[in-house]
């Protein structure tokens, strides 16, 4: 294990290091989070703090929510996770990136904030860059942030942080030998995230989450809100709908990002929304809704990319458990997208015997599966290939999968892993 540094000179000094922590490294709980914050006196925060649980539609619902916030003037900070090309993509002002300076000088206040020997210990990758964004958000000057959280709910960094509020997206079975094993058990680890006399907002959920979510608001007196309470969003007339605390419907909002799923995004962050507005005294513009939900795009979402040299586009997806594959076969035919191809891997962690029947209906034609190399957790290709069936040949890697799709016609599709579309998007930039 690689001892923490004094100080950083620069940000290639602390990617290095945050390279040794390990990207899969993870060590679930509260109590190094809370005194890194405690060291950075970040236990109370000067912007307004919302955090999104769930297993899948986090990403988008943080980056609309970001969106409807900064589109009324706030200046709002957005915490993602993972990232494709470079991990400066996790935090954004603005919807932009920050600066090296700006990370590095953070890193350098997290890091002093959690010398050896003090309470807080030595962070995990997750936590450090968790801790570092409240930093960057209150030193730039934010008015309010969104906190995407990782695979938990009760142990995640994020929880660690103040919150205002808690967005609930879709909660399934993913992460089970981590917070499982059951759809039950893991409802109860993210309802966890709920605070004490806090408040929350759920999507639609399977019965057994609704009932774990609202055993535990009720155990520790939150006040959980149902998303249909507070806001909707139809994509066939194209109407967002703000129902209270004020009024508002705004017509002829075309969504951005693609995908029937993303309608119950949206309602959630214009839920989500509509509680902040409250509690800021912000007066929601239908002008500025729209802008927000008509402009906000995440890259790795339903991502048509035209890459040089290679004859289909390239239809990129992250989905990479079983709800998220439901959702996007869902998808593909509301857009009338039949593949040609299909480039598919997964995680080892991930449960590939539900999976691959509904990967291999992706696509009629062939199925490559690359090798992810460097990922610890990837799964050998050959036992992906074997799940999927005989039209699924490995491949070395993510290049020789584009190698094997360059001359086929009309769109290839790669999905499975966040991992996998990372190794493509370097490609983009061919």
């Amino acid at each position: 294990m690689t001892s923490s540094p004094s100080e950083f000179s620069d940000f290639a000094a602390f990617s290095a290091y945050l390279d040794s922590l390990g990207l899969f490294h993870m060590d679930l709980g509260p109590g190094r989070m809370q005194a890194a914050l405690a060291g950075l006196r970040l236990l109370s925060l000067p912007h307004l703090a919302v955090q999104t649980v769930g297993t899948n539609g986090k990403g988008s619902t943080s980056a609309l929510l970001a969106a409807l916030l900064a589109a009324h003037g706030l200046p709002t900070g957005l915490y993602l996770s993972p990232h494709f090309v470079s991990v400066r993509e996790r935090i954004l002002l603005g919807g932009k990136p920050l600066s090296e300076d700006a990370w590095t000088e953070a890193a350098n206040a997290v890091l002093a904030a959690t010398a050896p020997g003090g309470k807080a210990g030595r962070l995990t990758y997750f936590e450090l860059l968790t801790a570092m964004a409240a930093r960057m958000f209150t030193d730039l000057g934010a008015e309010a942030a969104v906190y995407e959280a990782g695979l938990g709910g009760a142990g995640d960094a994020t929880t660690a942080l103040p919150r205002d509020l808690v967005l609930f997206t879709p909660i399934g079975l993913d992460h089970a030998a981590v917070i499982g094993p059951t759809l039950t058990d893991i409802a109860r680890d993210k309802a966890g995230a709920m605070a004490p006399g806090g408040t929350a907002v759920t999507g639609p959920q399977p019965p057994e989450v609704l009932a774990e979510l609202r055993r535990h608001a009720q155990a520790v007196g939150a006040q959980l809100h149902d998303v249909a309470a507070l806001a909707g969003y139809d994509a066939t007339t194209r109407i967002a709908v703000l129902r209270a605390p004020l009024h508002l419907v705004i017509p002829d909002v075309k969504l951005r990002l693609a995908g029937p799923h993303q309608a119950q995004n949206a309602a959630l962050a214009l839920a989500g929304f509509a509680l902040c507005a409250d509690l800021l005294g912000l007066i929601p513009d239908a002008e500025a809704v729209r802008r927000a939900l008509t402009e906000t795009f995440l890259p790795g979402r339903l991502h048509l990319l035209r890459l040089p040299g290679l004859t289909p586009g390239l239809l990129l997806d992250c989905a990479h458990n079983l709800p998220a594959l439901v959702a996007l076969k869902t998808a593909l035919a509301c857009l009338c997208l039949a593949p040609s191809a299909l480039v598919f891997t997964c995680l080892g962690d991930k449960d590939l015997e539900a999976m691959a029947p509904v990967a291999a209906h992706l696509t009629a034609g062939p199925i490559f599966v690359p090798e992810l190399p460097g990922v610890s957790r990837a799964r050998p290709a050959a036992e992906v290939a074997a799940a999927l069936g005989p039209r699924a040949v490995v491949v070395a890697g993510p290049e020789a999968a584009l190698d094997a799709v360059r001359d086929l016609p009309g769109t290839v599709l790669a999905c499975g892993s966040m991992y996998l579309l990372a190794a493509l998007f370097p490609a983009r930039q061919n």
